[in-house]
Protein backbone atom coordinates (compact mmCIF):
# COMPACT_ATOMS: atom_id res chain seq x y z
CA UNK A 1 0.00 0.00 0.00
CA UNK A 2 1.39 2.92 -0.78
CA UNK A 3 0.24 6.52 0.50
CA UNK A 4 1.13 8.93 -2.99
CA UNK A 5 2.10 12.15 -2.29
CA UNK A 6 -1.36 14.13 -2.72
CA UNK A 7 -0.40 15.83 -5.84
CA UNK A 8 1.17 13.04 -7.64
CA UNK A 9 -2.32 10.58 -7.55
CA UNK A 10 -3.21 10.20 -11.48
CA UNK A 11 -1.89 10.99 -14.84
CA UNK A 12 -0.85 14.59 -15.66
CA UNK A 13 -1.84 15.58 -19.00
CA UNK A 14 -0.86 19.01 -18.80
CA UNK A 15 2.40 18.17 -18.31
CA UNK A 16 2.54 15.25 -20.89
CA UNK A 17 4.07 15.86 -24.98
CA UNK A 18 4.74 15.14 -28.08
CA UNK A 19 7.57 15.92 -29.37
CA UNK A 20 7.87 16.03 -33.23
CA UNK A 21 8.64 18.69 -35.88
CA UNK A 22 5.40 19.82 -37.32
CA UNK A 23 2.60 20.83 -34.41
CA UNK A 24 -0.21 18.96 -36.61
CA UNK A 25 2.00 15.49 -35.81
CA UNK A 26 0.65 15.55 -31.96
CA UNK A 27 -2.82 15.47 -33.12
CA UNK A 28 -5.81 17.48 -31.60
CA UNK A 29 -5.64 16.38 -28.14
CA UNK A 30 -2.57 16.32 -27.15
CA UNK A 31 0.50 19.38 -25.86
CA UNK A 32 3.43 19.86 -28.50
CA UNK A 33 6.61 20.65 -27.53
CA UNK A 34 9.65 21.09 -29.70
CA UNK A 35 12.17 18.26 -29.90
CA UNK A 36 15.34 20.01 -29.28
CA UNK A 37 14.06 22.72 -26.91
CA UNK A 38 12.65 19.58 -24.46
CA UNK A 39 15.46 17.08 -24.96
CA UNK A 40 17.73 20.40 -23.68
CA UNK A 41 15.31 21.01 -20.56
CA UNK A 42 15.10 17.17 -19.73
CA UNK A 43 19.01 16.25 -20.16
CA UNK A 44 19.44 19.14 -17.53
CA UNK A 45 16.84 17.59 -15.16
CA UNK A 46 18.17 14.17 -15.65
CA UNK A 47 21.50 14.86 -14.61
CA UNK A 48 22.41 13.11 -10.96
CA UNK A 49 18.55 13.11 -10.77
CA UNK A 50 19.33 9.14 -9.74
CA UNK A 51 21.92 9.85 -7.06
CA UNK A 52 21.44 8.25 -3.86
CA UNK A 53 18.79 5.82 -5.27
CA UNK A 54 18.92 2.42 -6.94
CA UNK A 55 18.89 2.28 -10.87
CA UNK A 56 16.42 -0.63 -12.28
CA UNK A 57 16.70 -1.58 -15.77
CA UNK A 58 13.52 -3.10 -16.94
CA UNK A 59 13.82 -5.30 -20.32
CA UNK A 60 10.11 -5.79 -20.97
CA UNK A 61 7.51 -7.14 -24.03
CA UNK A 62 4.59 -5.17 -24.84
CA UNK A 63 2.18 -8.02 -26.32
CA UNK A 64 2.74 -11.95 -25.91
CA UNK A 65 6.73 -13.20 -25.97
CA UNK A 66 7.22 -14.15 -29.28
CA UNK A 67 4.33 -12.74 -30.97
CA UNK A 68 5.07 -10.89 -34.33
CA UNK A 69 2.85 -8.31 -33.44
CA UNK A 70 4.50 -7.31 -29.47
CA UNK A 71 6.77 -4.52 -29.14
CA UNK A 72 10.24 -4.51 -26.91
CA UNK A 73 10.91 -1.90 -24.71
CA UNK A 74 14.01 -0.63 -21.99
CA UNK A 75 12.88 1.10 -18.82
CA UNK A 76 15.27 2.73 -16.50
CA UNK A 77 14.19 4.03 -13.80
CA UNK A 78 14.92 4.62 -9.88
CA UNK A 79 11.51 3.69 -8.50
CA UNK A 80 10.80 0.03 -7.05
CA UNK A 81 7.24 1.16 -7.58
CA UNK A 82 7.30 0.68 -10.73
CA UNK A 83 9.53 -2.45 -10.93
CA UNK A 84 6.80 -4.13 -8.94
CA UNK A 85 4.23 -2.97 -10.94
CA UNK A 86 6.01 -3.66 -14.37
CA UNK A 87 6.88 -6.96 -13.25
CA UNK A 88 2.52 -7.31 -13.41
CA UNK A 89 1.66 -5.48 -16.31
CA UNK A 90 4.48 -6.26 -18.77
CA UNK A 91 6.59 -9.44 -19.29
CA UNK A 92 9.71 -8.80 -18.06
CA UNK A 93 13.24 -9.91 -17.23
CA UNK A 94 15.44 -12.75 -18.76
CA UNK A 95 12.94 -14.34 -21.26
CA UNK A 96 12.80 -10.48 -23.11
CA UNK A 97 16.51 -10.77 -22.83
CA UNK A 98 16.80 -13.79 -24.87
CA UNK A 99 14.76 -12.03 -27.52
CA UNK A 100 17.00 -8.95 -28.35
CA UNK A 101 19.22 -9.21 -30.49
CA UNK A 102 21.74 -6.41 -32.43
CA UNK A 103 18.53 -5.70 -35.24
CA UNK A 104 15.33 -6.23 -32.38
CA UNK A 105 13.99 -2.70 -32.37
CA UNK A 106 13.19 -2.03 -28.33
CA UNK A 107 11.77 1.59 -27.15
CA UNK A 108 14.66 3.50 -24.86
CA UNK A 109 12.17 4.64 -21.99
CA UNK A 110 13.92 6.41 -18.98
CA UNK A 111 12.25 7.24 -15.75
CA UNK A 112 13.15 9.38 -12.39
CA UNK A 113 10.92 10.63 -9.46
CA UNK A 114 13.47 13.21 -9.74
CA UNK A 115 14.12 13.61 -6.00
CA UNK A 116 17.89 12.68 -5.67
CA UNK A 117 19.28 11.78 -1.75
CA UNK A 118 22.39 13.05 -0.35
CA UNK A 119 24.67 10.68 1.80
CA UNK A 120 22.45 10.30 4.67
CA UNK A 121 19.86 11.82 3.85
CA UNK A 122 16.03 10.14 4.62
CA UNK A 123 13.76 9.20 2.10
CA UNK A 124 10.28 10.25 2.03
CA UNK A 125 7.52 7.87 1.78
CA UNK A 126 6.13 8.70 -1.58
CA UNK A 127 9.06 10.77 -3.48
CA UNK A 128 8.27 13.16 -6.86
CA UNK A 129 9.21 16.37 -8.14
CA UNK A 130 5.33 18.04 -8.78
CA UNK A 131 7.81 21.83 -9.75
CA UNK A 132 9.23 19.82 -12.50
CA UNK A 133 6.82 16.49 -14.25
CA UNK A 134 7.22 16.04 -17.84
CA UNK A 135 5.95 12.97 -19.45
CA UNK A 136 7.44 13.26 -22.87
CA UNK A 137 7.26 11.08 -26.38
CA UNK A 138 9.67 11.51 -28.87
CA UNK A 139 8.04 9.96 -32.04
CA UNK A 140 10.53 10.78 -34.99
CA UNK A 141 13.92 9.20 -35.37
CA UNK A 142 14.82 7.49 -32.98
CA UNK A 143 11.49 7.02 -30.72
CA UNK A 144 11.64 7.31 -26.67
CA UNK A 145 9.96 8.47 -23.59
CA UNK A 146 11.20 10.51 -20.95
CA UNK A 147 9.39 10.78 -17.62
CA UNK A 148 10.59 12.59 -14.83
CA UNK A 149 8.77 13.77 -11.41
CA UNK A 150 6.03 11.35 -11.03
CA UNK A 151 5.80 7.76 -9.83
CA UNK A 152 2.05 7.96 -10.54
CA UNK A 153 1.85 4.64 -12.40
CA UNK A 154 0.12 6.47 -15.50
CA UNK A 155 3.43 8.71 -15.69
CA UNK A 156 5.84 6.10 -14.85
CA UNK A 157 4.67 2.93 -15.68
CA UNK A 158 6.33 3.54 -19.70
CA UNK A 159 4.85 0.58 -21.18
CA UNK A 160 1.42 1.36 -20.27
CA UNK A 161 0.13 4.73 -21.93
CA UNK A 162 3.29 6.03 -22.88
CA UNK A 163 4.09 2.99 -25.03
CA UNK A 164 1.10 1.22 -25.94
CA UNK A 165 -1.17 3.94 -26.71
CA UNK A 166 1.01 7.12 -27.15
CA UNK A 167 4.04 5.88 -29.40
CA UNK A 168 2.32 2.61 -30.32
CA UNK A 169 0.00 4.96 -32.27
CA UNK A 170 2.45 6.89 -34.00
CA UNK A 171 4.21 3.31 -35.34
CA UNK A 172 0.98 1.89 -36.08
CA UNK A 173 0.23 4.70 -38.75
CA UNK A 174 3.51 4.08 -40.02
CA UNK A 175 3.39 0.39 -40.08
CA UNK A 176 0.09 -0.20 -40.70
CA UNK A 177 -1.82 -0.97 -37.60
CA UNK A 178 -4.29 0.23 -35.13
CA UNK A 179 -3.18 0.94 -31.18
CA UNK A 180 -6.18 1.39 -29.57
CA UNK A 181 -7.74 2.48 -26.38
CA UNK A 182 -9.60 -0.52 -26.25
CA UNK A 183 -11.14 -3.45 -24.17
CA UNK A 184 -11.19 -7.08 -26.29
CA UNK A 185 -13.58 -10.21 -24.96
CA UNK A 186 -15.27 -12.69 -26.22
CA UNK A 187 -18.56 -13.73 -25.84
CA UNK A 188 -20.16 -17.04 -26.72
CA UNK A 189 -23.87 -17.67 -27.22
CA UNK A 190 -25.87 -20.81 -25.83
CA UNK A 191 -25.35 -22.03 -29.23
CA UNK A 192 -21.57 -22.08 -28.37
CA UNK A 193 -21.02 -19.35 -31.10
CA UNK A 194 -17.96 -17.21 -30.15
CA UNK A 195 -17.42 -13.66 -31.41
CA UNK A 196 -14.40 -11.48 -30.29
CA UNK A 197 -15.63 -7.39 -29.37
CA UNK A 198 -13.26 -4.55 -28.59
CA UNK A 199 -14.95 -1.40 -27.21
CA UNK A 200 -13.50 1.80 -27.03
CA UNK A 201 -14.72 4.01 -23.76
CA UNK A 202 -12.55 6.83 -21.87
CA UNK A 203 -11.03 5.63 -18.32
CA UNK A 204 -12.47 4.95 -15.36
CA UNK A 205 -15.83 4.45 -17.30
CA UNK A 206 -16.39 0.85 -16.39
CA UNK A 207 -14.25 -0.72 -19.47
CA UNK A 208 -12.90 -3.39 -16.89
CA UNK A 209 -16.36 -4.17 -15.72
CA UNK A 210 -17.35 -4.79 -18.97
CA UNK A 211 -14.58 -6.82 -20.38
CA UNK A 212 -14.94 -9.50 -17.24
CA UNK A 213 -18.93 -9.30 -17.07
CA UNK A 214 -20.59 -12.47 -16.04
CA UNK A 215 -23.91 -12.36 -17.64
CA UNK A 216 -26.91 -13.33 -16.30
CA UNK A 217 -28.56 -14.65 -19.28
CA UNK A 218 -28.98 -18.14 -19.45
CA UNK A 219 -26.16 -20.08 -21.51
CA UNK A 220 -24.42 -16.86 -22.86
CA UNK A 221 -20.58 -16.63 -21.22
CA UNK A 222 -18.02 -13.72 -21.72
CA UNK A 223 -14.27 -14.19 -21.57
CA UNK A 224 -11.66 -11.12 -20.69
CA UNK A 225 -8.77 -11.21 -23.25
CA UNK A 226 -7.90 -7.33 -22.22
CA UNK A 227 -9.78 -4.56 -20.48
CA UNK A 228 -8.15 -1.29 -21.65
CA UNK A 229 -5.67 -1.62 -25.21
CA UNK A 230 -5.68 -3.27 -27.84
CA UNK A 231 -3.48 -3.43 -30.84
CA UNK A 232 -5.11 -4.58 -34.03
CA UNK A 233 -3.87 -6.09 -37.76
CA UNK A 234 -5.03 -7.35 -40.48
CA UNK A 235 -4.53 -10.86 -40.83
CA UNK A 236 -3.63 -13.21 -44.11
CA UNK A 237 -6.84 -14.39 -44.48
CA UNK A 238 -8.19 -10.16 -44.19
CA UNK A 239 -9.74 -10.63 -41.11
CA UNK A 240 -9.10 -7.80 -38.53
CA UNK A 241 -6.84 -9.31 -35.35
CA UNK A 242 -6.38 -7.87 -31.82
CA UNK A 243 -4.25 -8.48 -29.16
CA UNK A 244 -4.28 -7.05 -25.72
CA UNK A 245 -0.11 -5.70 -25.34
CA UNK A 246 -0.31 -5.79 -21.66
CA UNK A 247 -0.07 -8.52 -19.05
CA UNK A 248 -1.93 -7.51 -15.78
CA UNK A 249 -4.68 -4.87 -15.07
CA UNK A 250 -4.31 -1.54 -13.77
CA UNK A 251 -7.92 -0.91 -12.17
CA UNK A 252 -9.82 2.05 -10.73
CA UNK A 253 -10.63 0.28 -7.30
CA UNK A 254 -13.36 2.49 -6.06
CA UNK A 255 -16.26 0.94 -7.12
CA UNK A 256 -14.98 -2.40 -7.68
CA UNK A 257 -17.47 -4.79 -5.67
CA UNK A 258 -18.60 -8.62 -5.99
CA UNK A 259 -22.10 -6.73 -7.45
CA UNK A 260 -19.89 -4.75 -9.57
CA UNK A 261 -17.06 -7.15 -10.77
CA UNK A 262 -17.15 -10.48 -8.80
CA UNK A 263 -14.34 -11.37 -11.44
CA UNK A 264 -11.94 -8.55 -10.55
CA UNK A 265 -12.52 -9.53 -6.95
CA UNK A 266 -11.56 -12.90 -7.08
CA UNK A 267 -8.66 -12.11 -9.11
CA UNK A 268 -7.47 -9.63 -6.20
CA UNK A 269 -7.11 -12.36 -3.23
CA UNK A 270 -3.23 -12.55 -3.85
CA UNK A 271 -0.38 -11.32 -5.63
CA UNK A 272 -1.55 -8.02 -6.00
CA UNK A 273 -0.74 -4.23 -5.31
CA UNK A 274 -3.03 -1.60 -4.06
CA UNK A 275 -2.56 1.72 -4.31
CA UNK A 276 -3.70 4.88 -2.35
CA UNK A 277 -6.54 2.34 -1.12
CA UNK A 278 -7.43 2.35 2.91
CA UNK A 279 -6.35 -0.20 5.01
CA UNK A 280 -8.60 -2.20 7.94
CA UNK A 281 -7.40 -3.15 11.27
CA UNK A 282 -6.02 -6.55 10.56
CA UNK A 283 -4.14 -5.18 7.35
CA UNK A 284 -6.68 -5.82 4.83
CA UNK A 285 -7.74 -3.17 2.26
CA UNK A 286 -10.96 -1.30 1.63
CA UNK A 287 -12.56 1.42 -0.67
CA UNK A 288 -15.50 2.97 -1.22
CA UNK A 289 -17.87 0.53 -2.86
CA UNK A 290 -16.21 -2.65 -1.78
CA UNK A 291 -18.98 -3.64 0.55
CA UNK A 292 -22.05 -2.11 1.86
CA UNK A 293 -21.47 -0.55 5.11
CA UNK A 294 -17.92 0.91 5.68
CA UNK A 295 -15.90 -0.66 8.34
CA UNK A 296 -16.28 0.87 12.08
CA UNK A 297 -12.26 2.33 11.66
CA UNK A 298 -9.75 1.91 8.65
CA UNK A 299 -6.70 4.27 8.17
CA UNK A 300 -7.08 6.53 5.40
CA UNK A 301 -4.89 6.50 2.08
CA UNK A 302 -3.07 9.39 3.53
CA UNK A 303 -2.46 7.30 6.74
CA UNK A 304 -4.48 8.79 9.08
CA UNK A 305 -7.33 7.50 11.00
CA UNK A 306 -10.82 7.45 9.40
CA UNK A 307 -14.21 6.66 10.77
CA UNK A 308 -17.50 6.38 8.89
CA UNK A 309 -19.22 10.08 8.92
CA UNK A 310 -16.00 11.62 8.98
CA UNK A 311 -15.99 13.91 6.18
CA UNK A 312 -13.59 12.39 4.16
CA UNK A 313 -12.75 9.68 1.34
CA UNK A 314 -11.01 6.53 3.00
CA UNK A 315 -9.48 5.67 -0.20
CA UNK A 316 -8.57 8.14 -2.91
CA UNK A 317 -11.10 8.20 -6.01
CA UNK A 318 -8.05 7.19 -8.01
CA UNK A 319 -6.97 4.55 -5.92
CA UNK A 320 -5.54 1.60 -7.80
CA UNK A 321 -5.28 -2.32 -7.95
CA UNK A 322 -2.54 -3.81 -10.19
CA UNK A 323 -2.59 -7.86 -10.63
CA UNK A 324 -1.77 -10.84 -13.22
CA UNK A 325 -4.75 -11.30 -15.68
CA UNK A 326 -3.59 -14.74 -15.31
CA UNK A 327 -5.70 -14.51 -12.56
CA UNK A 328 -8.43 -13.46 -13.65
CA UNK A 329 -11.16 -16.22 -13.75
CA UNK A 330 -12.75 -15.27 -16.45
CA UNK A 331 -9.58 -14.81 -18.64
CA UNK A 332 -9.76 -15.70 -22.46
CA UNK A 333 -7.95 -19.45 -23.05
CA UNK A 334 -6.54 -17.29 -26.28
CA UNK A 335 -5.72 -14.52 -24.64
CA UNK A 336 -1.86 -14.81 -25.34
CA UNK A 337 -2.26 -15.98 -28.62
CA UNK A 338 0.64 -15.19 -30.40
CA UNK A 339 -1.79 -14.30 -33.82
CA UNK A 340 -4.17 -12.45 -31.61
CA UNK A 341 -8.11 -12.85 -31.85
CA UNK A 342 -10.60 -12.30 -35.16
CA UNK A 343 -12.80 -9.16 -34.03
CA UNK A 344 -16.65 -9.45 -34.79
CA UNK A 345 -17.49 -5.74 -34.27
CA UNK A 346 -16.60 -2.84 -32.54
CA UNK A 347 -18.56 -0.42 -30.10
CA UNK A 348 -17.41 3.10 -29.60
Amino acid sequence: INAEYMGDVARVEGSTYICCKDPADAGPTNNWADPEEMREKLSKLFEGCMKGRTMYVIPFSMGPLGSPYSKYGVEITDSPYVVVNMKIMARMGSRVLSLLTEDTFFLKCVHSVGCPLAPGQADVPWPCNPENRYITHFTEGEPSVWSFGSGYGGNALLGKKCYALRLASVMGRKEGWLAEHCLILGLTSPEGNQHYICAGFPSACGKTNLAMLVPTLPGWTVRCVGDDIAWMHVGDDGRLYAINPEAGFFGVAPGTSNSSNISAMAALTKNAIFTNVAMTPDGDVWWEGMTKEAPAELTDWKGEKWVPGCGRKAAHPNARYTVAASQCPVIDPNWENPNGVPMYSALI
